[in-house]
């Protein structure tokens, strides 16, 4: 009996060991990834507070600075109107969110719940929309800007990203998972289409579109190609196309540091609303994942 004993410790002992060399090796190999992954951020960071005249005058890149300055803040505000540009940025993004958000989440209903001849096949020529290539896209929404006046217009900017099939199809599926059994008691009670979606679905899935809002945020705040077509007057341009002004006609293509200045003040508010919402990001992929 003692020799079983002293077999299954000595199994036991092994066995702890494995997890444990498996755990450090894991997380070695996630310290590293994350280091790969974080420093382009901190040398951005890095690069923006030193100065103009360090930051040339480094033959081999330094990793650190004694003297940082905040000098390149103010040259990239006054360079070019960043804050105006971040303004319009600001009202693009809320604007169009909060539109696509008045649109999806009744198509999402629509097609969950609500039973109407051909549903599958709207539904799936919904689907095909996915497959055709975003340039053809933006030419056609190009042309239609274009031919209607809109161009160098909120309007303009705004309008062809108001919908989406990804997060219709992304948010139907969620809506899809809640029972069926709480649609028919809410209709016995006598509960409005309206009224159910708003009180029961969507607190429900309040991780999914929490989820959806932030994706859609983050599309908005980087989006470049759309706006530096439909618009050509500076008083409409967005942050993404204020980089490429300032690099035109502000400081040149010389300045780093000012430049990665302007970008550190470009990503603050994407990196505050992803560590704001880090969980409920988490939890909406995952819920998007299972099914039934």
């Amino acid at each position: 009996m003692s020799a079983r004993q002293n077999e299954l410790s000595r199994i036991s002992r092994a066995s702890r060991t494995r997890r444990a060399a498996v755990r450090t090796v894991t997380y070695i190999l996630l310290t590293l990834w994350a280091l790969m992954v974080l420093f382009p951020y901190y040398w951005m960071i890095l690069s923006s507070v030193k100065s103009y005249s360090a930051y040339n005058g480094e033959y081999v890149p330094a990793f650190f600075t004694l003297s940082p300055t905040l000098e390149n803040y103010r040259e990239a505000f006054s360079a070019v109107p960043l804050a105006r540009y971040f303004l319009n940025s600001l009202l693009f993004t809320i604007v169009t969110t909060g539109l696509m958000m008045a649109v999806i989440i009744p198509a999402a209903f629509a097609f969950a719940r609500l039973e109407f001849r051909g549903r599958n096949l709207v539904f799936a020529l919904f689907l095909a929309l996915m497959m055709i290539p975003n340039e053809l896209v933006i030419i056609t929404n190009f042309q239609t800007i274009t031919n209607a006046g809109l161009r160098n217009t909120y309007a303009g900017l705004i309008l062809p990203s108001v919908t989406s099939v990804f997060y219709i199809y992304l948010l139907r599926e969620n809506f899809a998972q809640i029972p069926d059994e709480l649609y028919s008691a809410a209709k016995v009670d006598g509960t409005t289409d309206f009224k159910y979606l708003t009180r029961v679905m969507m607190p429900i899935c309040r991780p999914t579109i929490i989820t959806i809002v932030i994706l859609k945020v983050i599309e908005c705040w980087n989006s470049y190609v759309w706006p530096r077509l439909v618009t050509d007057d500076p008083a409409y341009f967005l942050v993404s196309n204020g980089i490429q002004e300032i690099r035109e006609n502000g400081f040149g293509r010389e300045n780093i540091p000012a430049m990665m200045a302007a970008v550190v003040v470009i990503s603050l508010p994407l990196i505050a609303l992803f560590l704001c919402f880090r969980k409920k990001v988490m939890a909406g992929v995952s819920r998007g994942g299972i099914k039934g």
